[in-house]
């Protein structure tokens, strides 16, 4: 029996508007540069430099050696639940039961089963802009229509009253709002999400999915609050979305979670029964310790980032023809370049959009990534998850790269 070779194969209608990050294929293109010789900094990676805390990785050490090796309840163990619901109740005040809590295998995988436990062709889903990537792919793969809508910088790039209020139709089944921010590290004040809250009260057909993954990386004593804590009367519409990657640097350990409405959780627990089952025992073992042990880490963690975040913004400014917002959270710098538009290389080329501004900037050894990956054009993204070190050396080269470039 012949063997159908991969170019032969059918895709599904499904894949036609889907296709690999774009960020993976910036960053994949620019670790084949640096293996090739090239000293390329890559500023790319939404994924933390730090290694997972060593408590952390005991307590995993313990799980395999006590054999917790095998299929857990399919949300996650009591104890692993009950870690979930003492992370809220004591870091958010709010109180769940464990049936209202789900684990899956990382946050990606909760937002994907929200959306196919929820979402019937073409109904939509409001998506402020700048926006993670992933949450365009995964609102089209289950049958929804992502309704864009553009923020502004003047509004910190966060989404006011009067554009949710005119963008929602009676097809409108969620929002997403993701505070602290990827790309723009924005964050809402307890005054705009309450305002935000009043216009959900009026639409109660109308979820929302709060992705708080940042919530533990925040600068300057801001500490970042999600609308459930601002409007706990809207418990029946919000899911809270979180998870371990970002402030325990567990990547790799792939837990995320959930809590919401015990319905919506069933419905999201059917969804993961029938693709990967359970969350990895040993990563919730992990994921306990992680939320209940000391917190030490995150702490060193985000006065590190801090400094890098000042290190990246204030030399970002001081560079002609590029400006950017201080972020509130998260570790990265949306800046524009949008009076970068129109200069040409010193071989000529005309800068036509920060996609070919990015492509500059790679050949001049740097790997950031343009602002309409995000949805919003003249922009570039800045991982500031690097050693202050490179951050220094890439600012560097990205001034003298700037510095190149004639007026129009």
């Amino acid at each position: 029996m012949a063997v159908m070779l991969s170019e032969e194969l059918k895709k599904a209608d499904r894949l036609s508007h889907i296709g690999v990050s774009e960020i993976l294929t910036i960053t994949q293109r620019a670790v084949a540069m640096r293996a090739a010789g090239r000293p390329m900094i890559i500023l790319g990676a939404g994924e933390p430099d730090f290694d997972t805390p060593d408590n952390i990785k005991e307590a995993a050490c313990q799980a395999i050696a006590r054999g917790e090796t095998g299929y857990t309840a399919l949300g996650g163990t009591p104890r692993f639940r009950e870690a979930i619901r003492h992370k809220y109740q004591h870091e958010n005040g709010l109180t769940f039961d464990l049936a209202e809590i789900m684990g899956a295998t990382g946050a990606k995988q909760v937002i994907y089963n929200a959306m196919a436990a929820t979402l019937d062709e073409g109904d939509e889903v409001l998506v402020p802009a700048p926006y993670w990537t992933s949450y365009i792919d995964i609102i089209r793969f289950c049958g929804g229509v992502p309704v864009c809508i553009p923020t502004q910088e003047e509004n910190g790039f966060c989404l006011t009253p009067a554009q949710l209020e005119r963008h929602i139709t009676p097809r409108t089944r969620w929002l997403f709002l993701n505070s602290p921010s990827n790309p723009t590290g924005s964050a809402y004040t307890e005054a705009a999400l309450g305002e935000l809250a009043a216009i959900l009260r009026r639409n109660p057909a109308v979820n929302v999915l709060s992705d708080d993954i940042y919530e533990h990386i925040a600068y300057d004593g801001f500490v970042p609050r999600n609308i459930l804590q601002v409007a706990p009367d809207l418990r029946g519409q919000v899911l809270l979305v979180n998870g371990v990657s970002k402030a325990y640097a567990m990547t790799g350990w792939r837990i995320g979670f959930a809590a919401g409405p015990r319905a919506m959780i069933d419905a999201m627990l059917v969804v993961q029964s029938q693709t990967t089952s359970c969350p990895c025992s040993i990563s919730q073992a992990a994921t306990v310790e992680a939320l209940t042990g000391p917190q030490d880490s995150v702490r060193t963690c985000v006065q590190a980032f801090s400094q890098r975040r000042d290190l990246v913004v204030d030399s970002l400014n001081a560079i002609d023809g590029i400006h950017c917002l201080r972020p509130k959270g998260a570790f990265y710098a949306f800046a524009s370049c949008r009076d970068l538009i129109g200069r040409r290389t010193p071989h000529g080329q005309v800068i036509a959009s920060d996609s070919d501004f990015m492509a500059y900037l790679m050949a001049h050894d740097v790997a950031v990534v343009p602002g309409s990956c995000f949805g919003t054009e003249g922009y570039f993204r800045i991982s500031y998850a690097a050693s202050a070190e490179n951050l220094q050396t890439a600012m560097a080269r990205i001034q003298s790269a700037c510095a190149q470039l004639a007026q129009p």
